[in-house]
């Protein structure tokens, strides 16, 4: 059945069942490949998107519930300004090793400084929580949403 969905400001059809969750029709049928298959119970968080700006697990999140819903991934966020600003933070305090879940972490750390532009460390643990790293660069993570946070400024 075809299905439109707004993807990074783009009007788009897919031709899916509407079970088929929103992550594989990112993938699959829309070749944006960022947002990655990690454990498909939203419980990894490294298939994050955002859906109205909010963070969502797109491997649980059928496309038929997108509805009219904006949705935007992680190949649109060196376009906004707080997106930029977290990928020059994970660039420039070295965030990433394998990188696996970073797509994710960024979108969520996105969504967090979207809706508080200065969070508290419990803030950004309270927002990353449910995001895993198999690498366990959590400090790193944090220190670079904080860094994002300043507008890429460094620690007075």
């Amino acid at each position: 059945m075809p299905y439109r969905i707004k993807v990074n400001g783009r009007e788009r059809t897919v031709d899916v069942d509407g079970d088929t969750p929103l992550l594989w029709v990112l993938r699959d049928s829309l070749d944006l490949p960022g947002a990655k298959f990690g454990c498909g119970m939203a419980q990894c968080g490294a298939c994050t998107v955002h859906v109205d700006g909010a963070p969502t697990r797109s491997c649980v999140t059928p496309i038929e519930s997108v509805g009219k819903a904006a949705v935007v991934t992680i190949e649109a966020m060196s376009a906004d300004p707080i997106g930029a600003r977290l990928q020059d933070a994970w660039v420039n305090l070295d965030v990433p090793q394998c990188g696996y879940c970073q797509a994710g972490q960024i979108m969520s750390a996105a969504a967090l400084l979207a809706r508080n532009p200065n969070p508290s460390d419990d803030d950004i643990d309270a927002a990353m929580n449910g995001n895993l790293c198999r690498c366990a660069t959590y400090l790193r993570i944090r220190q670079a949403i904080k860094h994002a946070a300043r507008g890429g400024k460094a620690a007075s």
